[in-house]
């Protein structure tokens, strides 16, 4: 039962920081669910069963590679040396549940995290509430006598809510008020009873670790003969710091970190070799800010190289430990860079082909690194490195119009310690533009993925580029790229999947875009999910089992129909399914359980909010797409249409609204001109009567169809509002419904700022969908017989009026596949982490 309370505080507590999405019953379910199962002792479950449970927790704030080469890294040292945490006094009387949680979850993973308090805030209001106005000089709290009994009083107070708050966690703590810390006087006639540090003695934190509980000091000191000395929290745990030498010092306060005084944004590394001097004289840095960083220069000096100062807010602690990009602000020594353009300009050659030969290209042979090297001497090249070659890169300078990143290295340390980004950075500020390849099974596909504005995948390759605005020339690059990697028998891509797939870095075109552009996203996920349809007895549903059952790495697990319950899924033969009839409480049971990865609803307009509440309600892992118009004008919803949105949002995102059918071709045929367009776009539209539903009606019946055309929602129909939301400006737009099954003709007059050719509007339309396999452009009037059936969108047309500034265009769009089912695959495949087009056949 202790552990059971300790789990749900921790949870709760977890939440929102480590899972996010996820409800504090869920991780409460997920920490004790192995142990209970298991039936082992308490201690045994706290240590096993409790810890591998966290260590998965924690993949959900990073990558599975990140979070166990940290726990190495961690662990890799004397238990007292992982890290000295120095939290505010003010975080223990505003956040001491978070600060507990936080600090247990380190501990549930084997760390021995030592903690040093403050309690300035709890002193000044005992002060104040006595009369007593508090005094500084210098920014030293004056400590008389009576002041000093307040002081003392506090930090045995805040010192034992603290350890309390950890028991209640299932976390031993052992509160140390004293004993460590001997001091003499600061300056007794000015401060009074004010210390100056001038031993520590961690014995009784060593005793405290071995014994399994954390140490929660605080920063008091005695002079040799037993008088009581107040010390500056901050400077205690730096000259705590100074013998631990631990490798991180986390310094926790309410803003997360360091603010740059101009922008106004957190600062996320400071690399004191490389920046100190510039730092110091900037016009923002003065007062408690130039103190802080020069203390902490200070203190750094005397520490390791491996050692680093993290300032953070108590929410981001793990984030900030476990993942890459962390989350608070680093402060390390790190080594000033170095730029060389001659082999001759290197100190030591050596040194570099030692650093060199990590690249997995040499395969550990010093031979081939010699040659290499050797090459570099008839070449036009510039390599930047750290002074200890932790991180190199070399940049090929030759005749090209993107120059070639020709090698990216970095040590283990030198990952860890984020010295690859330190020459990354220097390698951006320097190169304006770039080019580089990647095996595409490398771990640190991702780390680039992340620098890159562009991406092109062949055979097991991946073509990175930043800062390269021109189509031509990336099409360029592709091409030379695309004659290095010819298929080869070891290619992991079968034949019937060996297609190209893109990301195209373009500029921004309309203001619908935000500044990562339209870019195709590609991720490399293998792992099966599971799939739950509500209500798919409409087309778009069959169409859906149809698309999944053709997917390499979906699986159906529960269909919804009222009406077809317990019947067989037709069309589904990966294994054997039946319609049910899932109530919301079904929903909520089953993605409680964890049952379901993917939840998509198919259901009429304004009929699944119940369900789409139960499922945020139990807070699972399960993620949504909703079909119909439900959320598509919801800001917490991200709108998936993935041609014109960022599609790393919609790779992030936990609920997805599918665009509509005529919104989704319209918005594809009218985007490319927005920076034209100079009044409101009109937009005549046909779409069969498959687009009607299966629920009879005149707009389905093929009699009241039959050699007709119906006029419906004549003003005000909801993709007007749509297309016009999603656009940024106003259409006008009247449905039809023709005699033939499925598919859509979408005939779009545009009024235009000035006169453009036929050929230019192509051209226009040709760059912007350059790379967009689902977006076909012609110069021919696109046919709705030739859609019905297709995965994607044909526009074409173009045409010109002779006296006015005024294009048409039309587009046709099978509305139950680009329309619906197809982009609804697409988002799934985003939010999963597949390929985009996985299943959907060309």
């Amino acid at each position: 039962m202790i552990l059971r309370r300790a789990g749900l505080r921790l949870a709760r507590s977890l939440g929102s920081t480590i899972c996010p999405g996820a409800s504090s019953s869920y991780i409460q379910h997920q920490l004790f669910t192995a142990g209970r199962l298991n039936g082992v002792a308490r201690a045994s479950i706290r240590y096993n069963s409790t810890r591998s449970t966290v260590i998965q927790l924690l993949n959900n704030i990073g990558s599975k590679r990140e979070v166990e080469q940290y726990l190495r890294y961690f662990t890799s040292v004397d238990s007292q040396q992982f890290a000295v945490i120095k939290v505010g006094g003010a975080i223990i009387t505003q956040n001491l549940n978070e600060l507990a949680s936080s600090l247990a979850f380190l501990n549930h993973v084997g760390l021995f995290p030592i903690v040093l308090h403050g309690t300035g805030p709890q002193i000044n209001e005992i002060l104040e509430a006595e009369g007593i106005v508090p005094e500084y000089i210098d920014g030293i709290r004056i400590t008389d006598s009576k002041t000093m009994s307040v002081v003392r009083r506090c930090f045995l107070e805040q010192n034992l809510k603290l350890v309390d708050a950890l028991e209640k966690q299932g976390v031993r703590a052992r509160p140390i008020t004293g004993g460590v810390f001997t001091a003499e006087y600061l300056d007794k006639d000015k401060y009074q009873l004010v210390g100056k540090i001038t031993k520590v003695d961690n014995t009784p934190i060593e005793a405290s670790i071995q014994a399994g509980a954390l140490p929660i000091l605080t920063s008091l000191a005695e002079t040799p003969d037993g008088q009581i000395l107040n010390v500056n929290a901050d400077v205690a745990a730096g000259e705590l710091a100074r013998v631990i030498q631990p490798l991180k010092i986390v310094y926790l306060n309410e803003k997360g970190g360091l603010i740059h005084g101009e922008s106004g944004e957190k600062i996320s590394v400071i690399n004191l070799d490389e920046e100190y001097d510039s730092l110091m004289k900037q016009p923002w840095v003065k007062y408690g800010t130039k103190l802080k960083i020069r203390e902490i220069r200070d203190l750094l000096m005397h520490l390791p190289r491996s050692s680093s100062v993290a300032i953070i807010s108590t929410g981001d602690l793990q984030k900030e430990l476990f993942t890459d990009s962390g989350a608070g602000t680093m402060i390390r020594r790190g080594y000033k860079l170095l730029t060389r353009d001659r082999l001759d300009q290197f100190e030591s050659v050596d040194a570099f082909k030692n650093a060199l030969i990590q690249d997995p290209f040499f395969n550990g042979s010093t031979e081939l690194v010699n040659s290499y090297v050797d090459s570099l001497n008839d070449a036009k090249f510039k390599a930047y490195a750290d002074e200890p070659f932790e991180a190199v890169a070399v940049v090929n300078e030759i005749d090209r119009d993107i120059p070639v990143l020709d090698k990216f290295v970095a040590s283990k340390d030198g990952w860890q310690n984020n010295v690859a980004d330190n020459v990354w950075s220097a390698l951006r500020s320097d190169k304006s533009s770039l080019q580089w390849v990647v095996p595409e099974d490398s771990e640190r596909a991702s780390w680039f993925f992340d620098r890159a504005d562009g991406s092109f995948v062949k055979n097991g390759k991946i073509l990175f580029w930043y800062g390269v605005e021109s189509a031509d020339t990336i099409t360029k690059m592709i091409k030379d790229f695309s004659k290095t990697v010819p298929q080869t028998a070891g290619s992991r891509l079968r034949p019937s999947q060996a297609r190209l797939y893109s990301t195209f870095a373009r500029p921004c075109i309309g203001r619908f875009l935000n500044k990562s552009g339209a870019n195709r996203y590609y991720s490399s996920s293998t792992k099966n999910a599971r799939v739950a349809l509500i209500g798919a007895r409409g087309y778009t549903g069959q169409n859906l089992i149809r698309l999944i059952n053709e997917h390499p790495h979906l699986e159906v697990v529960h269909v919804s129909s009222r009406e077809l319950a317990g019947k067989d899924v037709e069309g589904y033969t990966k294994s054997a399914v039946k319609y049910e009839k899932l109530q919301v409480e079904d929903v909520a049971r089953l993605e409680k359980e964890g049952s379901v990865d993917m939840w998509v609803m198919a259901l009429p307009n304004g009929v699944c909010k119940p369900f789409v509440n139960a499922i945020a309600n139990v807070g699972g892992n399960g993620a949504i797409v909703d079909l119909s118009a439900d959320y598509r004008f919801d800001d917490t919803w991200i709108y998936g249409l993935p041609e014109l949105n960022d599609r790393t949002v919609i790779a992030k995102a936990k609920s997805v609204a599918n665009p509509g059918c005529y919104a989704t071709g319209s918005q594809l045929a009218i985007a490319p001109l927005l920076p034209y367009v100079s009044g409101q776009p009109t937009i005549f539209g046909v779409s069969g009567y498959s687009g009607a539903g299966t629920k009879p009606s005149p707009k389905n019946d093929i009699k009241v169809l039959s050699d007709n055309l119906i006029p419906y929602a004549l003003t005000d129909h909801i993709h007007e509002r749509e297309v016009s939301t999603r656009l940024g400006t106003n259409v006008s737009f009247v449905p039809h419904v023709g005699q033939w099954f499925q598919g859509i003709t979408l005939t779009i007059s545009i009024p235009l700022e000035k006169h453009l050719s036929s050929n230019d509007v192509r051209s226009i339309y040709e760059e912007k969908y350059t790379g967009e396999p689902l977006v076909k452009v012609t110069q021919d009037i696109p046919l709705v017989k030739d859609i019905a059936g297709k995965h994607g969108v044909v526009i074409g047309g173009f045409g010109v009026h002779s006296s006015q500034p005024r294009v048409v265009v039309v587009a046709t769009i099978d509305n139950l596949l680009k329309g619906a089912a197809t982009q609804c695959v697409q988002n799934i495949n985003l939010m999963l982490g597949y390929d985009e087009l996985a299943g959907i056949t060309l």
